[in-house]
């Protein structure tokens, strides 16, 4: 397969609440907006289409070859680009539970690939926030790249953030660019959103795309935004604090490359180090 050189992401950042039609429609809009602005690949944020009340069941719940993503499937196709929805409530056939799921489509309109959620945000920080999402959400059990003209694509959701074995083995596996979607709370982003972003891409030399949730979504539910792109330097390289909207930025594999060969620590990873973890 060959691969693009050099190409545009925008990461789209919304405040979805438990309107489905709503967020659905919302989201169509930016991402058209953002597609010509020219966007190559647009990606939205996690639970872009339904964002329940924390403590509620999650009465929202769609099959792959739903009406969900056969609507943005068609715009995808439309607008001949690469769509990452961030995620949403996968139905589990003749369970109660769901799975987190980002689906990533092709121009199109066909999924290229699926990524159910594996690290759940079960936190209950004294003073601040108190979410279970494995009351309702099954997690996955699949490291996930896809390979793409656009290049190896590693998916991951939010929380996993928090695990940077997930994202050095999505390197491993061929990952030139790192998808967070996320819906990060307002209590623990502004000490840790972007600097495990940059870590992420620091480390992994790689690209970070973080679309994010914003605002408040309801009375008992609030995120806090903050969408960038980071290069695999580990800069800043879009962003967007607040409100709802996209940023682009250029995505430069031969760049990438470069940084890797002047600094090969990639290289020089010592995997016997984890041989008993």
């Amino acid at each position: 397969m060959r691969v693009r050189e050099r190409w545009t992401a925008a990461a789209v950042q919304m405040t979805s609440t438990a309107d489905v039609g709503r967020n659905v429609a919302r989201a169509a809009a930016l991402v058209r907006g953002a597609r010509e602005a020219g966007a190559d690949l647009v990606a939205l944020p996690e639970n872009f289409a339904y964002l329940r009340p924390e403590g509620d069941p999650a009465p929202f719940r769609t099959a792959l070859d739903g009406d969900v993503v056969a609507e943005l499937g068609g715009l995808a196709r439309e607008l001949r680009c690469h769509l990452l929805l961030g995620s949403l409530p996968e139905r589990i056939r003749g369970k109660p539970k769901v799975y987190n799921t980002s689906v990533l489509l092709g121009p199109r309109g066909e999924r290229v690939a699926v990524y159910r959620k594996l690290h759940l945000f079960d936190v209950r920080i004294r003073g601040g926030v108190e979410l279970i999402e494995s009351q309702n959400v099954a997690p996955g059990g699949r490291v996930v790249v896809a390979e793409t003209p656009l290049g190896g694509l590693g998916l991951s959701i939010c929380y996993d953030l928090r695990f940077p074995e997930l994202y050095r083995s999505l390197t491993r596996r061929g990952a030139q660019v790192l998808f967070v979607p996320a819906a990060f709370t307002a209590f623990t982003g502004p000490h840790h959103w972007l600097p495990l972003l940059r870590a992420r891409a620091i480390e992994n030399q790689a690209w970070v795309i973080a679309p994010a949730q914003v605002g408040r979504h309801n009375p008992t539910r609030a995120s806090h935004g903050e969408t960038v792109i980071v290069d695999p330097w580990g800069r800043v390289v879009a962003r967007k604090a607040r409100g709802e909207g996209w940023v682009t930025a250029r995505i430069d594999l031969a760049e990438q490359r470069r940084i890797r060969r002047g600094l090969p620590c990639l290289d020089h990873v010592r995997r016997d180090l984890f041989r008993d973890a």
